[in-house]
C-alpha cells in the first residue's frame, strides 16, 4: 500500500481552514487538520513545500515511522508550524489506518473507555448581567461545564465575548485589532461575577474561566485564591508557561485546579508541569502537537501523574480535529473535559461529521476513521480571507499577552 497523492485545501466557510487530503493506491483517503489560526498560510507552504514531497512512495499504515521521519528528520525541530503540519498528516493517516481497518478510530486506539464525552460551551456578555443570562442559556441547551467570559468595566474589547453568539471567532481583521488591557480592573470585576453565578445557578453546574495568559504568577495566585469558595473546575492559562516554574508559585498559592497548555507544541513544553504536578489539566490538541501519535503520549505520561486531557476545542480548529479528539477523548483513560465551540452552519456543511451533541456531552458516531469529512466542491466557493487574532496593549501603550 503506497501513498499516491496528498492535497492541502484552503477554505474560509466563515473563517479559515487548513486540510491535508492523503490518497493511496488501494483507493483510501484520509484528512488532516493544519489550520493554525492567523498564520495558516505559513502552515500551506510547509506541506506543499517541505512534507508533501516526502510523503508519496511511503506505506500510509507506518504512521510512527512517518512521524519519527517527519520530526526527527526536519531537524528544525517543533514550533506551531512544523507540529500543525505533522499533525495533519498524522490524522490523516490514522483516518485511512481505521478506514482500512473498518473500525471507528476509537476503536483503533484500544476501544471506549467512556459512552460520552463532556464538553462545557462558552458563554459570553458584554456586561455581568448579559454574562448570567447567557450562562443560563448554556444550562437550559444542556451543557453540564460552562465557560463564563465577561466585558469588564473600563476595559474595551475584552478577551472572550463574541460577537455573536455560539460562533465566536476571535481573528477579526485582515489586519491585527489593537485592544487594551488592565490587571487591576479583571481582577477587581471577576470574583463579583463568580460571586454572583453561583448566587444564580448554584453548585450544580460546572463553571469554568479563562484568563489568557494575562496575569503574573503571583497575580494569578490572587486570583485562584479569591475564587476558590465558588469551587471553579478550573482556572485556565493563567500566566504564560513559557516558565513551567512559573507555575509553582501560582500552586502554592491557591487550590483552584489549573489548565493550560492549548498553545503547548510537545511533550517538552508540558512536562516539567505535568510532573511537579503544577497543573490539573493539559490542554494540548491533537492538530497543535503533532496528532493523534504525539498527543497519546503526553496523556499517557500525564496519567501517572493524575492529571486529566482538557484540550483546546475553538472554532480554530476544524470539525476534522474535533472528530479526531472526540475519538481520542472516548479512549483515554485519564479523560477531563473537552472544549466545544460550536461551527457556524457553514462549516459543518463544508465538513460532514457524525458526532452528535445529547446530555452536555459529544456522542462519536461508528464509520470506520474519524467520521469527518470534506466536501471539496463546496469548500471550494468560500476562498481564503486574511484574517489576524488581535494584539494587547497595556494603558501606557507597551505589549502585553493577548
Amino acid at each position: 500500500m503506497k501513498i499516491t497523492a496528498a492535497r492541502v485545501i484552503v477554505t474560509c466557510p466563515g473563517r479559515n481552514f487548513v486540510t491535508l487530503k492523503i490518497e493511496t493506491d488501494q483507493g483510501v483517503y484520509g484528512i488532516g487538520d493544519a489550520t493554525l489560526n492567523g498564520r495558516e498560510l505559513s502552515v500551506v507552504s510547509y506541506l506543499e513545500d517541505h512534507v508533501i514531497p516526502c510523503l508519496i512512495g511511503k506505506d500510509p499504515r507506518r504512521i510512527e515511522d512517518i512521524w519519527q521521519y517527519l520530526y526527527r528528520g526536519a531537524y528544525w525541530r517543533r514550533g506551531p508550524v512544523t507540529m500543525r503540519a505533522i499533525a495533519a498528516v498524522d490524522v490523516a493517516l490514522w483516518d485511512i489506518k481505521a478506514k482500512m481497518a473498518g473500525m471507528p478510530l476509537y476503536d483503533l486506539l484500544g476501544g471506549r473507555s467512556r459512552d460520552g464525552v463532556l464538553v462545557y460551551g462558552h458563554a459570553n456578555g458584554a456586561d455581568l448581567s448579559e454574562t448570567i443570562d447567557e450562562v443560563g442559556r448554556y444550562i437550559d441547551m444542556g451543557y453540564k461545564a460552562v465557560r463564563a467570559q465577561s466585558g469588564i468595566p473600563g476595559i474595551a474589547l475584552a478577551y472572550g465575548v463574541g460577537r455573536g453568539k455560539l460562533y465566536y471567532e476571535p481573528a477579526d481583521a485582515a489586519l491585527p485589532t489593537e485592544t487594551v488591557w488592565d490587571t487591576r480592573k479583571y481582577l477587581n470585576f471577576i470574583p463579583g461575577l463568580f460571586d454572583k453565578l453561583r448566587e444564580t445557578y448554584g453548585f450544580d453546574v460546572e463553571l469554568l474561566h479563562d484568563v489568557h495568559h494575562r496575569l503574573t504568577p503571583i497575580e494569578a495566585g490572587q486570583l485562584g485564591k479569591a475564587v476558590e469558595p465558588h469551587k471553579l473546575f478550573w482556572l485556565e492559562d493563567v500566566t504564560p508557561a513559557e516558565n513551567q516554574e512559573a507555575f509553582k508559585l501560582v500552586r502554592q498559592h491557591t487550590t483552584t485546579p489549573l489548565a493550560v497548555g492549548e498553545i503547548f507544541n510537545t511533550i517538552w513544553d508540558c512536562k516539567d508541569l505535568i510532573a511537579n504536578q503544577y497543573i490539573d489539566f493539559i490542554r494540548t490538541t491533537i492538530v497543535g502537537t503533532g496528532g493523534v501519535t504525539h498527543l497519546r503520549r503526553i496523556a499517557d505520561f500525564a496519567a501517572i501523574y493524575q492529571v486529566r486531557t482538557g484540550s483546546h476545542g475553538a472554532t480554530d480548529l476544524s470539525p476534522v480535529t474535533m472528530g479526531a479528539a472526540l475519538h481520542f477523548d472516548t479512549w483515554v483513560p485519564n479523560f477531563g473535559i473537552q472544549e466545544y465551540m460550536r461551527h457556524s452552519e457553514e462549516t459543518d456543511a463544508v465538513f460532514p461529521h457524525d458526532y452528535q451533541f445529547n446530555d452536555g456531552r459529544l456522542h462519536v458516531g461508528d464509520t470506520p476513521g474519524h467520521g469527518v469529512d470534506i466536501d471539496e466542491t463546496l469548500a471550494a466557493k468560500y476562498p481564503y480571507r486574511p484574517a489576524y487574532l488581535p494584539v494587547a496593549r497595556l494603558e501606557d501603550g507597551a505589549m502585553w499577552n493577548w
